[in-house]
């Protein structure tokens, strides 16, 4: 703008200069007597007219330069962001195919979590069925064995021994005992065995209802802890949508996991194990919700870099438009500069040609002053 500004003040002088010089031959036609100094000014004004058409000719040039260089400048510009954002575009879609994956290894390696759940939770419940049959059984066998020695208690109540009165009875021969303490040497040592038996099995109750109640919290336990596990896998279903090559580290550790839980026999060190199975998925479910958050992070700054991108490649084109419209107003001007200089080579040869016939008759008149 600042130079179709000062293009301007070139348009008045030359028309100026035009209108000068027309005054200039005018004057020259009426005038027959013109002097030596009034030809050196045609002169000059017909020099700078000269100087006046290179210097539009020059200008016109140097637009045209001007212009030629700002289109190859947008150009450049243009084909640098294009290709910026296609290698965006390019990591965009490598992101989402990674994403893909990633989520299908996470589906595979849940699906195979919650079968090896439901193996091990079946394999517990027939194990605590297999308990909790035999301990019926055993309070059954109790049961009856209790009901035998009340009778037997009722029955032979007269004929239960000390250990002293056995060992006295039994110092005796058979032969100088009576029926009674025959039958009451005979009783106590039928009843002493059972008597510790009854003990024994007393003891072993007792250590089996203490099983009995530590399975039963350990199956709590463990029921507990699957539901966890359940809830922390469909968190991590939901979260972990985009995940690092750390998913790798992952799989290897729960297969060490699963390795280790097939070889526990006691239920002890099968609690043991899934306690360690709940620390480690706890600490993947940590690792993977910062891989998350990172993938997150570096998603916006994708989405903020292409929306940055789309904003400049929007001013470039306005730009270019813009450049546009001024290539069109330059290419306006030149036009009108160009019929401009052809309407001035069109008033330079009539001035020639006038100057000319003016020269003649000039020549004339001064041949004929002399002639006179």
């Amino acid at each position: 703008m600042s130079r179709k500004i000062a293009k301007e003040p070139k348009k008045v002088n030359i028309s100026s200069s035009l209108e000068s010089e027309d005054i200039s031959l005018e004057t020259t036609i009426h005038t027959d007597d013109v002097s030596s100094s009034e030809e050196r000014e045609g002169k000059v004004k017909i020099t700078r007219q000269l100087i006046e058409r290179k210097e539009i000719l020059h200008n016109i040039q140097l637009l045209k330069i001007e212009l030629s260089q700002k289109n190859m400048m947008i150009d450049n510009l243009k084909m640098d962001y294009l290709t910026k954002i296609e290698e965006l575009e390019e990591k965009l879609n490598d992101a989402l195919h990674q994403k893909q994956l990633l989520t299908l290894r996470l589906d595979n390696q849940l699906t195979i979590q919650q079968k090896d759940a439901k193996k091990y939770q079946e394999l517990m419940k027939q194990e605590m069925e297999t308990i909790l049959l035999r301990q019926k059984q055993l309070e059954e066998t109790n049961h009856q064995l209790r009901e035998k020695a009340g009778d037997v208690r009722r029955n032979l109540r007269d004929f239960e021994l000390t250990e002293e009165q056995y060992v006295k009875l039994k110092s005796f021969p058979e032969d100088q005992l009576s029926i009674p303490e025959y039958v009451s040497i005979r009783f106590y040592e039928l009843v002493n065995p059972l008597r510790k038996e009854v003990c024994e099995l007393q003891v072993k109750k007792s250590e089996l209802s203490e099983e009995l109640s530590t399975s039963k919290g350990q199956l709590k336990q463990l029921t507990e802890t699957y539901e966890e596990d359940r809830r922390n896998n469909a968190e991590l279903l939901i979260r972990c949508q985009r995940l690092t090559l750390e998913l790798a580290d992952t799989k290897q550790l729960v297969q060490q996991g699963d390795y280790r839980q097939e070889n526990y026999d006691k239920v002890k060190s099968e609690r043991d194990a899934l306690e360690q199975d709940v620390l480690e998925l706890r600490r993947k479910h940590e690792v993977l919700e910062a891989s998350h958050i990172a993938q997150a992070k570096e998603r916006n700054e994708l989405s903020k870099e292409v929306s940055s991108l789309q904003q400049t490649v929007t001013l470039l084109q306005k730009d270019k438009d813009y450049l546009n419209r001024q290539n069109m107003e330059l290419s306006v001007r030149c036009a009108h500069e160009e019929d401009r200089l052809e309407r001035l080579q069109v008033q330079l040869e009539d001035t020639k040609k006038a100057r000319e016939e003016m020269y003649e008759k000039y020549v004339t008149s001064r041949q004929d002053s002399l002639l006179s």
